[in-house]
């Protein structure tokens, strides 16, 4: 059976991550792929956490404290552009994943933005180790979510092959705008 986009991300960080690897939820949201990354990287691991909205870091703690995850957890009420005034310098990512859009069942108004999303990819991007993921689950059936869309989707694009393999996850025929899967893996070795 052919997993959704958001259901992909989740096996694909589960086939990647291993205990102590270092990671980040670029979009707490609700906390469900927070929780799923610090029990990937377990005690030894680290999660970094990154929202603008205090009712996602809220929410995001108290499934932390509910699973006994909160050691290997930082969250910051900050948005995800804004990682490398907090992440250490030379951290070496295993990955990252974006869930671009608004807060399920939060304020609609507040969305990812374009700008900011790349600014933060083009943060990630130099930090992944070989075989490292950036994943983006994109939500783009709401306002500004189509220029979101194709901002990334032009931009990752034109990363270079011989550095990243870039995989575009969705379904062609169905209605309602379904979220689409853009995974970046850093190569293990360069191609000729």
């Amino acid at each position: 059976m052919l997993e959704n986009a958001l259901h992909y991300s989740r096996t694909l960080l589960k086939n990647t991550l291993v205990p102590g690897d270092i990671v980040i939820d670029a979009t707490i949201g609700n906390g469900n792929d927070t929780v799923l990354l610090a029990t990937l990287v377990g005690k030894t691991g680290k999660v970094y956490g990154f929202d603008l909205q205090e009712q996602a870091i809220k929410k995001t703690k108290e499934k932390l404290l509910l699973t006994g995850l909160t050691d290997q957890v930082v969250l910051f009420q900050q948005g995800h552009e804004t990682l490398s005034s907090v992440l250490p310098e030379n951290t070496l990512l295993a990955g990252a994943i974006f869930n671009l859009g608004y807060l399920p069942k939060g304020d609609k108004t507040i969305i990812t933005k374009a700008e900011t999303t790349l600014i933060a990819i083009k943060e990630i991007l130099p930090r992944l180790r070989k075989g490292g993921l950036l994943l983006l689950v994109v939500y783009y059936g709401h306002e500004g979510g189509k220029e979101e869309k194709e901002t990334v989707l032009n931009y990752v694009q034109t990363l270079p092959q011989m550095n990243y393999t870039v995989l575009r996850y969705d379904f062609l025929n169905q209605k309602n705008n379904p979220p689409l899967l853009i995974a970046i893996e850093k190569k293990e070795r360069n191609d000729s």
